[in-house]
Order: structure tokens, then sequence, then C-alpha cells
């Protein structure tokens, strides 16, 4: 059954086109997953969904009695009711049966006539059943059972929500969608505000939800677990997408790869016709198959391609070497009031060590990296590092401390004056602020560019310890993977705390785990560590892959010596007698015939050649458009045959087209040749 039906959505910002004749259907069970950079309209597609974005045209059409849950990025004003009690809140309805229950019951113990008192009896008998049943959907034991799962302790289902941070509002606002189960649930980056342990517990409880959802997410693991498929904010606009992320990736490269082909094609068709009308326009044995190729050339739609996405796209520089020890500490402890954080922390970081830190929120995560960093200062213990040490820390905090006042430019080179201006702004054009976008202002930037500025001026002067404090909150899904895709090339020392399952398995191999003020660590990466905890073994070592790379090919191709003839001999003296000159005009007639008889060939065999050629091109059209068409990818037998088949037409076409305008060239020469030869 279709819950929703979007009919032609156009949306502006004045400017920026988000929506133009967009359409989709989202049906009852329907996972999808909603992608695109930041800043093309996935938040704002929910806001329209949820009807708090009026559209400039199109319509939504709802099923009748559709229930809709909507979690935006932003912080809610979630009221003061206590936690416990607003999550149950969050499905009205059992507090109007328990009135009308009470209600039925004064009005039996009042009543004297017996008809109404067996009326009433009923009324009773009914509506505890409904009560019963309510409580049996949504029994106050679901509603905690989902709160600890989202990190709540028991202790804090009666504080007011009015006590608790932003992100931990987020969190019951959450809970309280969760336990609706609306028909359909519009999730827009869930886990930014959760901790591992939440974000696990989330993924485990949204593959048992049985209605729809619409997710945004920037972790590439989660988004892959959870979705069927893909809406896609593309260049060309909204497209869908059957399959998870690492699916719709594989198929939209395809596609792209299909249509980049295409219009290769094309343009080498063109040219190839360019050459030919050049060559033979004032011939007039030629002027046919001109007029033949000049309105050819005017008859082709030109396949359009869509420039490549913009994305980060950076390298860090060699960092300075540095000992086998990059730091350690000892009986390391911290704690802010009565509140131990951990002690006697003895932990040994090395040279090349990539370890993921991840823990409950409020396990102490933002603080040790703050401590190691020497932004704050230990309640007890030492650290130690090791020689020619230099630390760069990335956090979301520091985001507040860049001069609103600033241009981009200005902050990023604030960092490091010593650089030129045009460094600096190539350091900032990897982060997507090209062009007059440098001299935008700080105080006017999104979350996002803001948090791109922070990464900007980390790669300005950086260390050859990299501290991160959750990297990839604020990035879209493509930002988040160019970034771990960054870090994989970092040649230095690199400790992060983040939620991204992607991002850690990716980059971790080591993982430090802090619980109950203690701290284990694991080697490997996430995938590994929870390996561990399943089996109690330690997951084995990935074996070390040697790339084969592919030896040059050295062979160059030969000249045919058929395709240049010697020249024709010095003219014969004067004098010459009549035997010579006719046994030089039977060589030159040898000649003449030779060079007539292999333009003849090259021309009939260019001829046979163009057939097939607009056969095959025909065939590759037909084919385009069918792969073109949204309703090919749903079938992926049909597709992958399909892509085959395409691809070695193009490949045969190619070689024809080569061997056609090679042809055609043989026969220019000749004529050129036949032309130099002397007159007898």
């Amino acid at each position: 059954m279709s819950l929703l039906v979007a009919e032609n959505l156009g949306l502006r910002f004045g400017p920026q086109e988000i929506l133009h004749g967009a359409g989709f259907m989202i049906s009852a069970g329907d996972r999808v997953g909603v992608v695109g950079p930041n800043g093309t309209g996935k938040s704002t597609l929910f806001r329209i969904i949820a009807g708090r974005q009026p559209l400039d045209e199109g319509k939504l059409h709802f099923a009748r009695g559709t229930e809709l849950g909507y979690l935006p990025q932003d912080i809610l004003e979630v009221g003061t009711l206590p936690l416990l009690e607003s999550v149950l809140a969050a499905v009205p309805g059992k507090s109007d049966l328990e009135s009308r229950l009470a209600l039925a019951e004064g009005e039996l113990h009042e009543c004297d006539d017996p008809e109404r008192q067996l009326e009433l009896a009923q009324r009773i008998v009914d509506l505890h059943a409904h009560i019963e049943l309510f409580e049996s959907e949504y029994s106050q034991h679901e509603a905690e059972r989902i709160l600890l799962g989202l990190g709540f302790r028991t202790a804090d289902f009666n504080r007011s929500l009015a006590e608790f941070s932003g992100g931990w509002k987020m969190r019951a606002a959450l809970a309280g969608l969760l336990f609706k189960r609306p028909d359909m649930l519009l999730l827009d980056e869930p886990t930014n505000h959760l901790d591992m342990p939440s974000v696990t517990w989330l993924d485990e409880f949204l593959r048992q939800f049985k209605n729809a959802i619409l997710l945004i997410s920037h972790d590439r693991d989660f988004v892959n677990g959870q979705v069927s498929r893909i809406l896609s904010f593309e260049v060309e606009g909204l497209r869908s997408y059957t399959g998870n992320y690492d699916t719709y990736r594989l198929t939209r490269e395809s596609e792209l790869e299909v249509r980049a082909a295409a219009r290769r094609n094309q343009d080498h068709e063109i040219r190839q016709a360019e050459v030919f009308i050049r060559r033979f326009r004032a011939t007039a044995s030629k002027a046919r198959q001109v007029q033949s190729r000049m309105k050819a050339i005017e008859k082709i739609d030109l396949v359009e391609v869509d420039h490549e996405r913009a994305k980060i796209k950076f390298s860090f520089p060699p960092t300075e070497r540095i000992g086998k020890l990059a730091m350690e500490t000892r009986r390391l402890g911290h704690r802010f009031g009565d509140l131990q954080l951990y002690r006697d922390l003895n932990l040994m970081v090395q040279r090349g060590d990539r370890v993921a830190i991840f823990g409950r929120n409020g396990a102490g995560k933002t603080t040790l990296l703050r401590i190691l960093a020497g932004e704050l200062e230990a309640s007890e213990g030492e650290i130690e590092y090791g020689a020619n040490v230099a630390i760069s820390y990335y956090a979301q905090h520091h985001s507040e401390k860049l001069s609103r006042e600033h241009t981009i430019l200005d902050e990023v080179w604030s960092t490091n004056p010593s650089l030129t201006r045009t460094a600096v702004r190539t350091i900032c054009g990897a982060f997507l602020f090209s062009g007059d976008m440098v001299e935008k202002p700080i105080g006017v930037l999104s979350g996002g560019e803001l948090a791109r500025v922070s990464l900007a001026k980390l790669l300005v002067k950086p260390g050859n310890v990299l501290l991160m404090d959750e990297p990839t909150n604020q990035l879209d899904i493509f930002s988040a993977e160019a970034l771990a895709e960054t870090l994989q090339t970092y040649d230095g020392t690199l400790l992060f705390v983040s939620h991204n399952h992607s991002f850690i398995n990716r980059l971790a191999n080591k993982v430090w785990n802090i619980e109950n003020g203690e701290l284990e660590e694991y080697p490997g990466n996430l995938d590994e560590y929870f390996y561990h905890l399943k089996t109690g073994q330690r997951a084995p070592a990935a074996p070390s892959l040697k790339k084969a790379t592919a030896a040059p090919d050295k062979s160059a191709a030969t000249a045919n010596p058929d395709l240049f003839p010697s020249p024709a001999p010095a003219p014969a003296p004067d004098k010459e007698d009549n035997k010579t000159r006719q046994e030089e005009r039977k060589r030159l007639n040898r000649e003449r015939a030779r060079l007539e008889r292999q333009i003849h060939d090259a021309e009939k065999e260019a001829a046979e050649l163009e057939k097939s050629i607009t056969e095959l091109s025909n065939r590759r059209a037909a084919m385009e458009k069918e792969l073109a068409d949204p309703a090919t990818y749903d079938n992926p037998e049909r597709y992958n045959a399909l892509l085959d088949e395409y691809r070695k037409a193009q490949e045969r076409e190619e070689r024809l087209t080569t061997r056609w305008t090679d042809l055609l060239e043989k026969a220019e020469r000749y004529g050129e040749q036949l032309k130099k030869l002397p007159t007898t």
C-alpha cells in the first residue's frame, strides 16, 4: 500500500533550485536512504514531508490515516515532563480510556436500573479490554527498554526533560518516536548525539522495525544495514535507486560511465564526420557523402554529461618522523568535583598507531583527548611525549573559537601566515571553498561549513600526532567517506573519537573502550572488537596484500611498407632511347594501377565498415535509452547483461571507427601519391 505519493515537487530558495519536477512513492514497510551533499535539500525534503516547509509547486498525497514521526537535526523543545512520562505520552489515548472507565464505574455505583447496570457493566468490560490491549502494545516496560537502549539510566526516568542537555533531549525525542511506532519514520542524522553502544542498539532496533523508514545519515555502514532504496540529490535532480548505499554508488558510477562513454562516442563521430567534410567538401564525387554527414551531425542529440560532484579532496603532506614512542601516560586520572572519570590509566601510543576511542556519553572520551592535547590538565598522573612529537587537535568545540569577523581565507591563513595566498586558497578549494566563497564571513557559515574550515586549518599546519573528536559530525556521507579515504594516507599517528561505524572500520588498528572508569585496549578495528566480545577471542590480523603492477607494454606498432611506396625515380636523361622510355611508361602505368586499386579497396572496405558502425551506433543508442530508464535498475540481471552488451558494442564500434578512419586516411594518401605521378 502506498503511504505517500509525491508529484512534480518544486521549491526554490532565491536563486538556488532545491527541487524541480521531483516525484517518488513511499509504500508501507519501505526503507529509504536519502543522500546528497550538504545544502542540496535532504533535510528540506523531510520538512516538506512533515508539513513544516511549503512547496512552490507539486503535491503530496498521503494515504488516509497515515501517521508520521519526524526527528530533525535541530534541538527540539520537548517540554518539562519527567523523562519516562514524556515517552509514554508520545502515544495518547490511555488517559482517555482510563477517564471513560472511571466515569462508567462511578455511574454503575450509583445506578439502580438493572438494564442500565448491564449496559454499564459491558462498557466497563470493553474498556478494560481496550486498556489491556493498549498496555500490551505500548507498555511501560517497552518505554523503559527503549530509554535504556539509548543510554539513559533508570535514575533518569523521573528527571524533568528541562534538566537534560540538548543532545539528551534529542535522545528523549527519538525514544518517543520509537515507542510510538508511526507508519512512516523520518530520521535526520539520528546517530549524531549517540555514543557507539547506543548506535549499535539503535541499529538493531531499526532492523526489527516493520514500518516505513526514511533515513539521512553520514555513517555508510549504518545506512547500508538499514535501507533497500536510495533517493539521491544528483546534479540532474532527485533520483531513485534500488539497493543500499554501496549498490547505489556502483549503479551510479556505471550510469555515469555509460553516459560519459556515449558522449565520447558522439564527440568521436562528430570529429570523424568533420574530418571527412573538410577533406572532401570541394570534391564533386563526394558531395552526396559530405551532405549526408553534415545532416547526420545536425541530427545528433548530444548526451548530457553531469559534472563530477564536488567533494572534499586533499592530502596530508609528509610529517616529521618521530621515535617509536608517540606518547605514554602513567597513573593518569581525572575528576570533575566528586565525579571520578578514571584513574591509574597507563597507556602507550606508538608511532603509526591509529586508535579509535569510544564508550558511553559521559565516560570521558573527549576529556581524555583534551588532556592528551594539552588543553586540559589531568587531576593526577603524568604524560610523556616522544621526541619531535607535534600534536594537532580537531574538535567540534573549536568551531566556536573561529573568529566570526574573519573571512574563510583569513581564518585559515591565520593558522600559518608563512604560506602564500595561493597556497592557502588551494587548501580552501580542497574543502569546497573556491572562488569568491573564500571571502564569506565565518559568522554566516553553516555547521557543516564551519567543520570544513576547522579541517582546513588542520591541514595548513598538520602535526605528526593527530587527535580528532567526532570529525564526521556535520559532514555529509560523501565528505565523511572522503575524509576517511584521506586519513588512510596520513603517515603520522592518529587518535580519534567517533560513533561512525564505517569511519572506525576504515581507520582503526587499535580500539580503546572506556567503561566504568576503566579503559580496555583491543587490537584491530570495530568489527574485530565486536568479534572479540562475541567469541572471547582476538580476531586474527588481516594478511598483507601485495598489489600486482602490470608491466608496461613496450611493443611499438610497426609501419606497413605498402602504405609508403618508393618515390618515383628521377627523370631519365634527355637522350634516353625509346626502349628505356617505354619501360618507364610501363612502370608508371603499373604504379598508377596499383594506387587506383588500393584506393578502390580502401574506399570499398570503409563503406562496408560505415554500415557496420551505423548499425552498432543505432543498437548502442537503443541500449543507452534502456539504461537511462530507472526501471532497468530494478532488474539487476537484465541491467548487468545489458551493460555488458553495451560495453562490448562500444569497444567494437571504437575499433571499427579507428579502422574506418585509417582507411580514409590511407585512400587520401594514395590519392596524393597518384597526383604526383608524372603523366605519360
